[in-house]
């Protein structure tokens, strides 16, 4: 490999809690034997925030020699849309200061809410560097369906906007849902596309979770993640789990925009086999899969979700614990092809999620997917996509 600068621009990155910092370490991790040909990457991010209720502390600035990694401090938010704007904007702010006068071979850009590939766009326009853009969500597909009823929707042509010209813009874009590549092509007719998915990440791979949990008490239905209106817990899990009482407990794990929601739905139905915890650690986290008799995930009924592939999937599946999962159109369609021992049902279906509970609890406690672990093994997939990505880089040097 030829010497080359790398510039990535991720907003979440560990010790944060979220599926994009998770998969930003990996992808730096899979950098990190091209330093000895030359590489050199700035990383720049962000302070811990995903979420107000689990604060982590992380150095502003670390120097590991062929990685620097600058982490901006953000205002105090609670994940509303006008919160997520103001931390948005002096992220931006930041890195237009921080990449000022310097350039690098290659930008890239990984984007769940469309402003940082828009940013990435910018960034790699000002100093005529090769654009890879990372897609992890379909930002203006799900704001079609959430602004509907919102004054906001009056913003929806300026997002279709940024994307087109973001997307347009990236010498190559990588998805990590099959079901966003109709909308790429759509959108950016012309650019490559590749499809590397989420996967499971060592911490997970290295846990010997064969022993089944120590009953007590009622089974443990158990969900981890966050709580918004993408996840839509607020609309069945009360349901549920009062149809429920007697047989099983749930304990749901997080934070986000819809946990009071989600709260005041519990209080209304007068649940009481509910219990709430705030976000921890992942080694926390694997205490608490241990614990677990059923592993569940949710997304809303929303046309936009039925394209997505929860990068949760791939850690439950890790753990041989039976999954019960509401999801639709392609993630069921892979945990159907892949997963086939998970009990899926319709998002937002109460009385078909009672019937999967009570066909689990009838399951084996530990299921085999050892071919599962070894195919969506995180460190193999990024180091893949690593290569796709510095190759980039390289043959636009080349033809310059």
């Amino acid at each position: 490999m030829e010497r080359m600068k790398l510039l990535i621009l991720s907003n979440y990155f560990t010790p944060d809690l979220s599926a994009g910092s998770f998969r930003m370490q990996a992808f730096v991790e899979a950098l990190e034997p091209h330093a000895a040909q030359g590489l050199e990457v700035d990383l720049i991010t962000t302070r811990p925030n995903r979420y107000a209720s689990h604060q982590t502390e992380a150095p502003e600035y670390e120097d590991r020699g062929w990685l620097r990694i600058h982490r901006i401090a953000l205002p105090a938010h609670k994940g509303g849309m006008g919160d997520q704007a103001r931390a948005y904007v002096r992220y931006a702010l930041a890195v237009r200061r921080l990449t000022r006068g310097r350039s690098w071979d290659l930008v890239f850009a990984t984007s769940s809410r469309l402003m940082t590939a828009g940013l990435g766009a910018h960034v790699a326009r000002r100093m005529d560097a090769p654009l890879y853009l990372d897609i992890r969500d379909l930002f203006t597909l799900n704001m079609d369906e959430l602004l509907a009823r919102s004054p906001l929707k009056l913003l929806l042509p300026v997002f279709r906007q940024i994307e087109r010209r973001a997307f347009r813009a990236a010498r190559r874009i990588n998805v990590v849902s099959e079901g966003f590549l109709p909308h790429i092509q759509t959108v950016a007719p012309g650019v490559p596309v590749s499809c590397f998915t989420n996967g499971i990440d060592d911490i997970f791979l290295a846990e010997d979770f064969a022993v089944p949990p120590a009953r007590d008490g009622l089974p443990l239905i158990l969900y981890a993640g966050n709580m918004g209106e993408g996840q839509g817990l607020h609309r069945i899990v009360p349901l549920v789990a009062k149809a429920l009482e007697g047989r099983v407990r749930f304990r749901l794990i997080g934070d986000g925009g819809k946990r009071r929601d989600l709260e005041a739905a519990l209080m209304a139905q007068g649940v009481t086999n509910v219990e709430l915890l705030p976000p921890v650690s992942r080694s926390n986290l694997i205490a608490q899969y241990r614990e677990a008799d059923i592993l569940f995930l949710h997304l809303n009924d929303l046309d936009a979700f039925c394209k997505v592939l929860p990068s949760k999937l791939f850690e439950y599946a890790a753990t041989g614990r039976p999954i019960l999962a509401g999801i639709a159109g392609h993630a069921a369609d892979f945990v159907a092809a892949e997963l086939p021992d998970a009990e899926v049902f319709a998002p937002c279906d109460a009385a078909a999620m009672r019937t999967r509970v009570e066909r689990l609890l009838t399951q084996a406690p530990q299921i085999e997917r050892a071919g599962f672990r070894h195919r969506y093994a995180r460190r193999t997939i990024m180091s893949v996509m690593a290569d796709d990505v510095l190759a980039s880089g390289q043959s636009s040097s080349s033809l310059g």
